[in-house]
């Protein structure tokens, strides 16, 4: 059955006010197209930079690129800005384009099921309400579900617990005993601003990771008048970052000149701790860029105080005032913080999206998430996906990615406008053909070379993260091939 509809312009629905679901708003109303509402569980924007309000929370990709190309921001305070500052940015943003008359806080989408026949979207949220929309766009990224790992006895911890993504403000940490389980991108970060102010901090480390120095340092206000008035100037800082960070691509393969860079570069920082048994945990055994490659200025520093003691002894159980370890020893602990990152290869969960024939994605992704440029799904029509699967960066910025797949979103929404069709699809064959090509270059990379990392699934598909240069994905992006997709009129 065919339902024909006199439309003007198709009707968007974005779930999440993050730095994705913006984008997307924002370059909507550039292109044209005004109806559309966005979605957000939260009572703010920001997405992870409102979720992650931790001591220390900042960001590690350099403040002038960690921002919109059509949105620069000549003011920022520091080379890497910490989070208050970003949300402010994100907050300033729906702001200045007038975006929050459009942003349904406090609402979370349970469901949303394409209608084949329609060409509609149907959504339903967690309270019953429910909503229609032409085309729908996942802004929710993959850093949006904390992982919070299942310890034995920890419903009995009778201290504060909680996850580094739900800091509980107020907390106090002065001439308390804290514990962390995790080393990994948030607990480096955490580490040095709690050893200032606990009794005794222990980190509970599974793997050490590889560390290089930030570099990071206070913007002066001549640097911030000329990036003001010369805007020049903030385009070329922007660019040098830029290609600077995208030469980092090449230490990311294995058995490289470039990887052998990285190590010695983090090896030389690791050289700084003096402490001969604490500098055997801190040291991994595993090549760079298998897992995550961290940055910081003062993480070492911090470890190496007197009241800091890393732990690799694997973890047993949880009791009311402690962490006990596998060979029986009890850590005390008045303050519990999972750093333990986030469930990020669930894309989109926990919601269920049904897409044509009644298919579940959760069922489509059940061996591991994948998409047509990380945006489009096949079977999924007029679906978009921001910071979608293998999307993610260990070199640049992750707003770059959002950019480029907001605009090939946005043309496939103005071909479907000009061509007044009820939706487009990816056909399944160029979507396989896609992943296989993407799975076989992440095989080169040391993603592959067998440690445990946030970016694969149990089975060891890489699920997460991009397979080559941002500019690749660039390209590939600034014009959907037509004859990749099936347009339905």
């Amino acid at each position: 059955m065919r339902v024909h509809r006199d439309r003007k312009k198709p009707r968007v629905a974005i779930i999440g006010a993050g730095a994705a679901g913006l984008c997307m708003a924002i370059r909507l109303r550039r292109a044209g197209y005004e109806e559309f509402v966005i979605f957000e569980k939260s009572d703010r924007v920001g997405g992870t930079w409102h979720d992650n309000r931790y001591p220390g929370a900042g960001c590690d990709v350099h403040s002038h690129l960690y921002c919109f190309s059509f949105e620069k921001n000549p003011e920022w305070s520091r080379k890497f800005s910490l989070q208050p500052e970003i949300e402010r940015y994100f907050q300033h943003c729906a702001e200045k384009y007038e975006l929050l008359p459009r942003i349904l806080f406090g609402t979370e989408i349970a469901r949303a099921h394409f209608d084949e026949a329609e060409g509609l979207w149907h959504l339903a949220t967690t309270d019953g309400a429910a909503y229609t929309a032409d085309v729908l766009v996942a802004g929710t990224g993959q850093l949006n579900r904390p992982m919070v790992p299942k310890l034995p006895g920890a419903e009995g911890f009778t201290g504060e617990a909680f996850h580094s993504a739900r800091w509980r403000e107020g907390t106090e940490i002065e001439g308390k005993d804290v514990a962390i389980v995790g080393a990994g991108a948030s607990a480096i970060q955490i580490v040095p601003e709690l050893a200032k102010r606990a009794r005794k901090l222990t980190v509970f480390q599974r793997s050490p990771s590889y560390v290089i120095r930030r570099g990071d340092k206070r913007y002066g206000a001549f640097e911030k008048w000329v990036f003001r008035n010369v805007p020049l100037a903030l385009w070329l800082y922007r660019a040098i970052i830029y290609l600077s960070l995208e030469l980092r691509f090449l230490a990311l393969y294995q058995d490289t000149l470039a990887n052998e860079v990285f190590h010695f570069m983090a090896m030389s920082y690791l050289d700084t701790v003096d402490n001969p048994e604490l500098k055997r945990k801190l040291t991994p055994d595993y090549p760079p860029g298998c897992k995550r490659i961290l940055i910081s200025d003062d993480y070492y520093e911090a470890i190496a105080q007197p009241n800091v003691e890393v732990v690799t002894t694997p973890l047993e159980r949880v009791e009311a005032r402690s962490i006990v370890t596998a060979d029986g020893e009890a850590h005390p602990a008045d303050v519990l913080v999972y750093a333990t990152g986030f469930e990020a290869t669930s894309f989109l969960a926990p919601m269920e999206i049904v897409g044509r024939g009644g298919r579940r994605l959760a069922e489509a992704w059940k061996d591991g998430a994948e998409a047509y440029w990380g945006v489009a799904v096949s079977g999924f029509p007029n679906l978009f996906v921001l910071y979608g699967p293998n999307t993610n960066l260990g070199h640049n910025s992750i707003i770059f990615m959002i950019e480029c797949a907001v605009h090939y979103a946005i043309r496939c929404i103005e071909e479907l406008d000009h061509r007044r069709a009820r939706f487009v699809d990816v056909r399944p064959e160029a979507m396989r053909a896609y992943n296989e090509a993407l799975q076989r270059d992440l095989g080169r990379t040391a993603w592959s070379a067998g440690c445990h990392n946030w970016y694969k699934t149990e089975s060891g598909k890489i699920t997460n993260n991009w397979s080559s240069f941002t500019i690749r994905y660039w390209l590939g992006t600034r014009e959907p091939r037509w004859g990749e997709l099936e347009l339905v009129e």
